[in-house]
């Protein structure tokens, strides 16, 4: 397999290429690290959050985007596929990355991840990348700074000339896209979590409701989960079964906090999101298709709740 952030930064020139007709924009910090700005000062959209969660995949996923209603609400949905959900989803769209230095905090994702590979699910992959130049995604609601830009380049061994920071906040349409994206990425997560081989899952498929943008990033970061755990749909292929007790445990309605909707666990947890259980964070309904074996389907969508949580 091609060098995933290789791949990645072929499209990021694409970003930089049409920065203006996708609404964002470029510069450049002291260091020479480059940041592209998503939905901090810029409005982004549809198609710059289409493209960024292209490059949070390496280019390896198929993002589409279309309408569908929610209580007889018109709200935007996003799809995406991929045939290689190990290096796509688990080695570079996973937002592992908390890139927090003494003037900066954002949690990143992409394939940046690759070229540092300390995370459990490089080893369980058998995957480590090498390249000189890198792209991070990064989930803020601040302006990258020169620490941020620093420390990504020492983990991930390149100059920081070589450095890409693609920023974005939560309460942004970018934001709202990118983390609807991610419902396979969750489930193809779960199944490792609960012990399956990552190697052994072929394909995935998830789909999920794109959040009103909200006012501020706390009511974004909650609906935002909400439209995964409570609207987000799943379809896994799989090369080998397992026990009923793994595969239901993939969607979300298998956690005990299940029917609560995320600002309410965070307010309980006083926005502390170690403290979160790991299985809400999964897809409302999940089929996993074994190959030459038999098809699963678990869990189920709550539009009441979904409704309530984006204000509908």
């Amino acid at each position: 397999m091609e060098s995933l952030n290789r791949m990645a930064i072929e499209l990021v020139d694409e970003a930089l290429d049409y920065a203006e007709e996708l609404s964002i924009g470029g510069y450049d910090l002291e260091n020479e690290a480059t940041v592209l700005d998503f939905g901090l000062e810029f409005d982004g959209g549809v198609e710059a959050g289409l493209l960024l969660t292209e490059i949070q995949t390496a280019g390896l996923a198929t993002p589409s985007h279309d309408l569908e209603t929610i209580n007889g609400v018109s709200i935007p949905h996003v799809e995406l596929t991929t045939d290689h959900p190990a290096l796509s989803l688990l080695c570079s769209q996973k937002a592992g990355w908390e890139l927090t230095t003494e003037d900066f905090e954002g949690l990143g994702s992409g394939p940046a991840r690759a070229l540092v590979a300390e995370e459990e699910e490089f080893r369980r992959v058998g995957y480590t990348d090498a390249f000189d130049l890198t792209a991070l995604a990064v989930e803020t609601d601040a302006d990258p700074t020169e620490s941020a830009a620093e420390q990504v380049a020492d983990l991930a061994e390149v100059e920081t000339s070589s450095v890409f920071l693609l920023a974005y906040p939560t309460a942004s349409l970018v934001g709202s896209i990118t983390n609807a994206a991610r419902v396979a990425e969750l489930a193809t997560f779960r199944l490792v979590e609960l012990g399956y081989d990552p190697l052994d899952i072929v394909s995935a498929t998830g789909r999920g409701p794109v959040a009103p943008v909200a006012p501020d990033e706390q009511t974004a970061i909650a609906r935002t989960n909400d439209a995964i755990a409570y609207g987000g749909t799943a379809h896994v292929t799989v090369r080998e079964d397992a026990d009923a007790e793994v595969f239901e445990s993939v969607a979300s309605t298998a956690a005990e906090d299940h029917g609560r909707p995320f600002g309410e666990v965070f307010d309980d947890l006083e926005w502390d999101f170690s403290e979160v259980p790991s299985d809400l964070f999964a897809p409302a309904k999940v089929t996993i298709d074994v190959l030459g074996g038999p098809t699963y389907s678990y869990g189920e969508t709550d539009e009441e709740l979904l409704a309530e949580s984006f204000g509908l």
